[in-house]
């Protein structure tokens, strides 16, 4: 059961759900894709094949590495908007959660790059009264989040 099903209140519906975009994937796509490159480079070298081979090694392990934490990032962060309240959720075994009531929130931000307006991500930055929810980043679907924030 998800963390967000989990603390509905009796008369709570969930309006809106959103993720982490797949963009965080990206970096440690690259990282591989420079692990193949390097491994291709090794198998036509005859001087260093074995540096270019630990390298391909080190960059496929690094990159899975970031890959995986990306993958358990994405696997672990709910972000929900009720009817009642804004809920986010992060961690696995260490767990973070905040929650805002609606009628609480001031304003929603939303910060987008060129690249995030063409794949639809940015951060989210939700302020109110006297407090407000850390800066959200690489969220799916931004304004669409913004608008069941402010829709009431």
């Amino acid at each position: 059961m998800s963390y967000v099903k989990h603390v509905l209140l009796p008369d709570e519906q969930v309006r809106y759900v959103t993720d982490i975009h797949w963009i965080v994937y990206l970096p440690g796509a690259a990282v591989l894709a420079f692990a193949l490159v390097a491994w291709i480079v090794s198998l036509g070298a005859q001087s260093m094949a074995v540096l270019w081979l630990l390298l391909a090694a080190m960059l496929g392990v690094l990159g899975l590495l970031m890959t995986a934490g990306a993958w358990l990032r994405r696997w672990t962060t709910e972000i929900a908007v009720t009817s009642k309240r804004i809920i986010y959720k992060r961690g696995f075994v260490r767990r973070r959660t905040i929650e805002m009531n609606i009628d609480k929130v001031e304003s929603v931000d939303v910060t987008q790059s060129v690249l995030g307006r063409l794949l639809d991500f940015g951060t989210i930055t939700v302020r109110g009264v006297g407090t407000g929810i850390e800066p959200l980043a690489n969220i799916e679907s931004p304004i669409e989040f913004r608008n069941h924030v402010t829709a009431g």
